[in-house]
């Protein structure tokens, strides 16, 4: 699935009114779910309370910190434990584990890469759904590069994303540099 729905994962109902900027795949508009993980007196009123869907929200603060994406991983996989997630009890709760490690990755990389490094990690679950949101100072937006060169690294990432996330974009909070680049996933059926 793309991040070109008409709306997110959940559900909340259509996006509030604003002009859309499409670049690539990744939607440059406010998203229903935005301040899911960000203050609550910034959410939406239209849309139901987010503690139905994300129950929990780890921060993770990586301005001037070395091997952020190894602490990122690390950070994930601490909240993922702690969740429930891991150690894995099957096949396909250890394999959406690792999807939440990968996307935590290829975001915070694109942070490094592209706009001067990630500023925070958050990481929200819900009763079926988890939230990576990845905030940067960087003003431009990921796209998925349309050539790509056989044998040559690099320009996977955001394939990658759009390939195990649900849904994924951008949100661009006005009068403050920077963005907030989000995905979410399908959590594993836990008992």
């Amino acid at each position: 699935m793309g991040s070109t729905r008409p709306s997110p994962a959940g559900d909340y109902g259509p996006e509030p009114q604003a002009p859309a900027t499409v670049t690539g795949q990744a939607r440059q508009v406010p998203h229903p779910q935005q301040h899911m993980l960000g203050h609550p007196q910034e959410r939406p009123q239209q849309h139901p309370q987010p503690a139905a869907q994300i129950q929990q929200v780890r921060r993770l603060r990586l301005v001037g910190t070395s091997g952020v994406v190894s602490r990122a991983r690390e950070f994930a996989r601490g909240a993922l434990h702690d969740w429930g997630w891991l150690p894995s009890a099957t096949e396909e709760a250890r394999a959406a584990a690792e999807d939440v490690l990968l996307v935590v990755s290829e975001l915070v990389t694109n942070a490094c890469l592209h706009a001067g490094g990630p500023e925070e990690l958050r990481v929200g679950r819900g009763a079926k759904l988890l939230r990576i949101e990845v905030q940067d100072r960087g003003e431009g937006v990921p796209a998925l590069r349309t050539s790509r060169r056989a044998g040559r690294p690099g320009g996977h990432g955001m394939f990658i994303v759009q390939r195990l996330c649900l849904d994924w974009g951008v949100v661009h909070e006005a009068g403050a540099p920077g963005k907030t680049v989000w995905a979410e996933l399908t959590g594993p059926a836990l008992d």
